[in-house]
């Protein structure tokens, strides 16, 4: 059984499936609602439900408070449909974003290779012409015996659509990411589906760039710089990467010679925590640190991509706004999971941060 589901102010009409959230019906016909954390938890999708009759689903009470509910709003991301709908809705329109539908894809694992103790790169072999994606967007990955996808950026760019290469931090009794790293198999079969995400290079500004990572959230920006690089982009890009010791530190030869080829590109990585034996002469520190004295703390006339933990994310927009670099010049990716609950907290003076 579906519904049919009228999205004002565009008056564009889609059909969404019994059990089909709303925010999926949108993505798959190619109609962008702001979205982020895709659990109920961070307010983005919030729409109001004009006409009809919908089940609120999973919607956090803080991300959707009850006078809200009794407006009439709801969370895109959870809301599922029970009779034909209008709703109203923030349509996204960047004249950068690509707007891509979302599809359903399976794949054969071509490789793995241990990029650090705890951080395995998976890369998925795709028949056809692959999937269409825009640097920066991850997927939603099928884990076999586990309930419910799980969302991992896409680290390598997209003219190679046909290889997906995904990294994998290995969460401690994270039952996706301990099967993928323990029992995942080159050959094996995955199911995955996307391109989902709002976190893009906004190359029409014409401005350096500075991508801030921390961990395995340098998937997105390599993605990014890659694609960048292969387009031609002349515009200044620095790359900072902070991890906690060199163990942790990957792709720095690959960076390494990226900075050889290209003279717009700087790669600056920074260690943590160093170990004992640790042989380093570079950055050391907190990575938003490491920006700071590079950028002898001025940052305003740049653009700023932020991927890591939020800890990381959260210094680094303080440091950047320190530094007179504000909100519409800053964009992040920042994954939440069900389990993250009431810790999530969207500031009162910003709209995206």
């Amino acid at each position: 059984m579906s519904y049919q589901l009228t999205i004002e102010p565009i008056g564009e009409v889609v059909e969404v499936e019994e059990g089909q959230t709303v925010l999926d019906a949108c993505l798959r016909a190619g109609i962008y609602i702001p979205y982020q954390c895709n659990h109920g938890l961070c307010s983005t999708c919030k729409v109001e439900v004009l006409e009809g009759e919908v089940n609120l689903g999973d919607a956090s009470p803080f991300a959707l408070m009850d006078f809200e509910r009794d407006e009439g709003k709801a969370l895109a991301c959870c809301c599922t449909l029970e009779s034909d709908a209008v709703i109203e809705a923030d349509i996204e329109e960047d004249e950068d974003a690509e707007y891509l539908p979302i599809g359903d894809f399976e794949g054969t694992v071509s490789e793995l290779v241990d990029l650090t103790p705890d951080i395995k790169a998976i890369h998925i072999a795709l028949e056809g012409d692959g999937i269409e994606f825009q640097a920066g967007q991850y997927i939603q990955l099928e884990i076999p015996g586990v309930d419910g996808p799980r969302a991992f950026s896409i680290a390598n760019a997209p003219q190679k659509p046909t290889e997906l290469e995904l990294h994998v931090r290995l969460v401690p009794d994270g039952a996706g990411t301990t099967y993928l790293h323990e029992k995942l198999n080159v050959g094996d079969k995955l199911s995955f589906s996307g391109p989902y995400g709002q976190f893009f290079v906004r190359k029409s500004q014409n401005k350096p760039m500075i991508f801030i990572a921390g961990g395995s959230g340098l998937s997105s920006p390599k993605s990014m710089i890659e694609d960048l690089l292969a387009e031609g982009c002349s515009e200044k890009i620095y790359l900072f990467h902070g991890v906690r010791g060199l163990q942790d530190l990957y792709y720095q030869e690959y960076f390494r010679d990226l900075e050889q080829k290209h003279g717009n590109f700087t790669y600056v990585p920074a260690l943590s925590e160093m170990d004992a034996g640790d042989d380093w002469d570079g950055e050391t520190g907190f990575i938003n640190e490491a920006a700071e004295r590079y950028f002898n703390g001025e940052f305003k006339g740049h653009q700023a991509y932020l991927c890591g933990p939020p800890p990381m994310i959260e210094a680094s927009i303080r440091s950047l706004m320190k530094g007179r670099l504000f909100e519409k010049d800053i964009f992040m990716e920042k994954f939440l999971t069900k389990e993250d609950g009431q810790e999530v907290k969207k500031s009162p003076l910003f709209k995206r941060i």
